[in-house]
């Protein structure tokens, strides 16, 4: 067993540690309170709710245990078991190109991955959610929106992969800054590509109709000085009960999108609030920031790769007996978020930041007692728990907790 291989197993046990001691202290805050409503939330949120979203929580933890423990064992598997290495010997056989050959692998490991995780998607859908009242879809639906991912991935995945390889084989030395350059501008083409083009293959939109609500929401975007390509509505229910709204894209190719979950449970006032908080985002630049800080771990991660991929030790390590380009993409793919397990916190921090400065600019804009009443009903409604560990919070989630919000826009 090789320094490396120790390395990446020590950190592979060192997350399910760390999530192992997340996840208890979650489950007791939790159950601690099931029973009693927190004082703050008392008056709009019965007892059943609450103890709804204290068993979503924890039906949702068990079933994260299980699908960490599945990840573990299939990431085992593709590296120290062999997987990727009989996967390179099996098409290496068809002698075909390298740039070619590269590509299918790498298509052929993403195939069989999305195969590998289909069956804990199904559970989460047709169990987990359904259990809770909150699955809408069905099996067809489920079976149709995978084949829709995988055509993405040949008809987008496979020239942007066949490009990197190419960069990676003809491009020298420098190569990882310019797949850096590639990989940044594919992302911008996403966020742009995304709401006219992606997005329509899987759900329906349609423009917010005339009326009071888009009245109303046009005249906020007026005094924000905000410009879009539309308001939509977006059939949510189809698939989920959960509500949310979004922004999409970018530029002038900027759209509003409601869930039609959420416009049927938000009044005018809540509705109004609750958009005014997303036009923060855009006033205090989050988007932007967000890019940057993106492009910048991207490059920090293309200029790694680029030295590993010359590392015979990083191959030999994890599994694969020969080098390769694809082989170097694959493995730093599975290893990076297991070296990286303890990033979250920080990403979160900074965007726990960013929603408290949403929530002031919509303060400033709307009513605080709208966003706080929206709030509540979101929380409620997606059943989301009113009590969670601080430390599973400040690790999991991107958005502070109900009772820290809800405090910040009090005061």
């Amino acid at each position: 067993m090789t320094l490396w291989t120790m390395v990446f197993l020590a950190s592979v046990v060192a997350d399910g540690a760390v999530q192992w001691w997340l996840d208890r202290r979650q489950a007791a805050s939790v159950t601690s309170h099931r029973d009693h409503v927190p004082e703050r939330f008392a008056s709009v949120i019965d007892l059943a709710a609450h103890q709804k979203a204290a068993d979503y929580t924890l039906a949702k933890l068990a079933y994260g245990r299980y699908a960490q423990w599945w990840g573990v064992i299939v990431l085992l598997l593709w590296t120290l078991g062999g997987g990727l290495n009989t996967l390179d010997e099996w098409v290496r056989q068809w002698q075909l190109s390298p740039l070619i050959s590269g590509t299918v692998t790498m298509l052929l490991f993403f195939s069989l991955a999305g195969l590998l995780s289909m069956p804990l998607e199904a559970w989460k859908t047709f169990g987990l959610e359904a259990r809770f009242g909150f699955n809408k879809s069905t099996p067809g639906l489920f079976l149709a929106d995978q084949f829709k991912q995988w055509l993405l991935l040949l008809i987008i995945g496979a020239p942007l992969l066949l490009l990197l390889l190419w960069l990676m084989a003809r491009a020298g030395s420098w190569w990882w800054l310019y797949g850096w350059a590639v990989w940044t501008g594919f992302s911008l083409l996403m966020m742009w590509a995304f709401p006219n083009w992606i997005a329509p293959l899987f759900n329906r939109f349609e423009p917010l109709p005339e009326g009071e609500k888009r009245q109303r929401i046009e005249a906020l975007l007026e005094r924000c000085g905000f410009t879009c390509d539309g308001l939509f509505v977006m059939d949510g229910s189809r698939r989920s009960a959960h509500g949310n709204a979004y922004f999409t894209g970018f530029g002038n190719n900027k759209r509003i999108v409601f869930f039609d979950t959420l416009l049927e449970k938000l009044t005018l006032e809540e509705m109004e609030a609750v958009l005014a908080h997303e036009l923060g985002h855009f006033h205090h630049g989050h988007v932007r920031q967000r890019m940057i800080a993106m492009s910048v771990f991207s490059l920090l991660g293309f200029a790694l790769l680029g030295w590993l991929a010359d590392q015979s030790w990083f191959y030999q390590g994890l599994g694969v007996e020969q080098a390769s380009d694809a082989m170097a993409l694959l493995l730093f793919i599975l290893v990076l978020p297991v070296l990286t397990f303890w990033l979250p916190p920080l990403s979160h921090y900074f965007s726990r930041r960013h929603e408290f400065e949403a929530d002031r600019y919509a303060v400033r804009h709307s009513s605080a007692n709208a966003l706080m009443d929206a709030l509540v009903k979101l929380y409620r409604d997606n059943a989301a728990t009113l009590t969670p560990d601080p430390w599973y919070s400040a690790w999991h989630d991107s958005h502070p907790p109900a009772p820290v919000r809800i405090a910040a826009l009090t005061e």
